[in-house]
């Protein structure tokens, strides 16, 4: 009737070499050398990647205050109103 999904085609000269899901280790060294890993290379890198977002987080707040400020009526230009 056809090909299975995944043998649709025959590659000739291709070797490949695979191993079974049930032989590997789904995150091996991942608490011992991953996180670890990851604690030294933000301590690199926060000293370059830190300003840029607090200078970022300042300038919108001060940008959001000023909006907020811009909005508000002026009560003494609505003193004489009847």
């Amino acid at each position: 009737m056809g090909r299975a999904f995944g043998n649709l085609t025959r590659v000739r000269h291709v070797i490949t070499y695979s191993i079974s899901p049930f032989e590997q280790r789904a995150f091996p060294h991942y608490f011992t050398k991953g996180i670890p890993n990851v604690l030294r290379r933000i301590q690199a890198s926060i000293l370059r990647s830190a300003p840029p977002f607090v200078a970022f987080y300042l300038l919108y707040t001060w940008g959001t205050q000023e909006f907020e400020k811009s909005k508000r009526k002026d009560p003494a230009v609505y003193e004489n109103d009847q």
